[in-house]
């Protein structure tokens, strides 16, 4: 059973596979149930559960809740979809996170709090971009076996749009393109 952690600060979600997994992730609260989520949600303010809401991916925005328990059922219909994986995306993490600050859309701290499988190309691209300066088209390239092209469309799609994460592209003093996750 997944067991999922809202941290206290970002009110980022992250499903977890195992209970001591969760258990790990400091200053978040832990939940496998609508109940324990309505429990933990029993002293949160409503602003806190629109935040959540308006946050997580393809949710109508909402500018407030008929009450309490529809905002925490709403939740956790949409959360309960985190960490699978679609079946035709081989290469997709296998838990996502949901950045729910109250100035969203905002870089969630996605890169540092998802697992990904060791060699995958996405972990690869990421430990590129987070170095110190980033990591040029072509360093990129060399890594994952991509056209440049690939490599821009994972870069828009999958980074930008998907995980949310910002990307700052700049050129070099040679002219080479560089790109770095903006932190």
């Amino acid at each position: 059973m997944k067991t999922f952690t809202i941290e206290n600060e970002t009110n980022n979600i992250t499903a977890h596979l195992t209970a001591r997994e969760a258990a790990s992730v400091a200053g978040a609260e832990r939940f496998a149930s609508a109940a324990a989520l309505a429990k933990l949600a029993a002293d949160w303010p409503p602003a806190r559960l629109i935040e959540i809401w308006n946050s997580l991916p393809g949710a109508t925005p909402v500018r407030k809740f008929k009450d309490r328990p529809t905002a925490v059922s709403r939740i956790w219909k949409a959360i309960q979809s985190l960490g699978e994986v679609p079946p035709a995306q081989s290469v997709q993490p296998p838990i996502k996170a949901i950045d729910a600050t109250p100035t969203a859309p905002q870089t969630p701290h996605v890169a540092a709090a998802e697992p990904y499988a060791k060699g995958s190309k996405t972990n690869a691209i990421l430990s590129l971009l987070n170095r110190p300066g980033g990591a040029s088209l072509h360093q990129i390239m060399q890594a994952t076996g991509w056209q440049a092209h690939s490599v821009r469309g994972f870069i828009s799609g999958t980074l930008g749009k998907r995980m949310n994460l910002t990307v700052v592209s700049s050129r070099t003093g040679e002219g080479e393109r560089n790109y770095c996750i903006k932190a």
